[in-house]
């Protein structure tokens, strides 16, 4: 099992790029990327699937909240999705293979995909293939996750030296409306950690404490949690994570260890 790079336990993890919608920087824009690069800092990222099979960086599943437009990622071609242009910035939707070449190793990169209908279940493959595909040239460090077990089951088997693990939380009804609740209880418990050759968990800042989450820190398992945004709830946050990611704010740099040089 690949362990989890230091790097992801260094400086924290930008979500979904350093955006500022404020100032003209949507999320998951070229600018939200630049940006973070700029100021050495990790960045998260989410994965949605186009219909002839590339990685789109893109969390939701549908282009109305975050474009002038509307309908599924899904439904549209690579093509297509490139023309799309983002409300804020008037930016085009990213690809992964354009973002790997903007970062170029630069910082690490925590790569979630998304599950291709809501359920998670076992209807998964392509958008894994393809980002093992890419992922395999690149030099920088990277991770995949996912809520989904049944995506980072199929990354163990199909690209076994990628480091993986899982998004967690509390799987709420408000959160996760199409997911059935008997699947939502079983998911809460963490079972499937060892079973997918996870090496880490990005958990919900609110539930640190819970039970599974606390097995886990006992066995030296790293902890990363979604999605600070503030210091108050950083300072919180790191009495049980080892690392945060974060949005709305800009958190203060990780002491560095000092010159031993004589």
């Amino acid at each position: 099992m690949p362990s989890l790079p230091p790097s992801f336990l260094g400086e924290p993890i930008a979500h979904r790029g350093m955006h500022d919608v404020a100032n003209g920087v949507q999320e998951h824009s070229r600018a939200s990327i630049e940006a973070a690069v700029r100021h050495g800092y990790g960045i998260e990222l989410d994965l949605q699937m186009s219909s002839d099979g590339e990685a789109m960086v893109f969390h939701d599943y549908a282009l109305d909240r975050l474009t002038p437009e509307s309908g599924l990622i899904a439904m549209r071609t690579t093509a297509e999705l490139r023309e799309v242009k983002l409300k804020v910035g008037n930016e085009a939707i990213l690809d992964l293979p354009e973002l790997l070449q903007l970062v170029n190793g630069k910082v690490p990169l925590l790569i979630e995909l998304k599950g291709q209908g809501g359920t998670l279940g076992p209807n998964v493959g392509r958008l894994e293939n393809r980002v093992a595909e890419l992922l395999a040239n690149y030099r920088g460090d990277a991770v995949c996750m996912s809520f989904n077990p049944h995506s980072m089951a199929e990354m163990l088997k199909i690209a076994p030296d990628i480091p993986r693990g899982l998004t967690t939380g509390n799987f709420s009804v408000g959160s996760w409306p199409m997911l059935p609740r008997r699947r939502a209880g079983e998911l809460v418990s963490i079972p499937d950690f060892d079973r997918v050759g996870a090496s880490f968990i990005s958990h919900d800042h609110r539930f640190l404490d819970s039970a599974p989450v606390t097995a886990l820190r006992e066995r030296g398992v790293p902890i990363l949690c979604w999605t600070i945004t503030s210091a108050k709830q950083e300072i919180k946050a790191r009495r049980l994570a080892d690392n945060i990611t974060f949005e709305g704010y800009i958190p203060a740099k990780r002491p560095q260890p000092e010159d031993t040089d004589v």
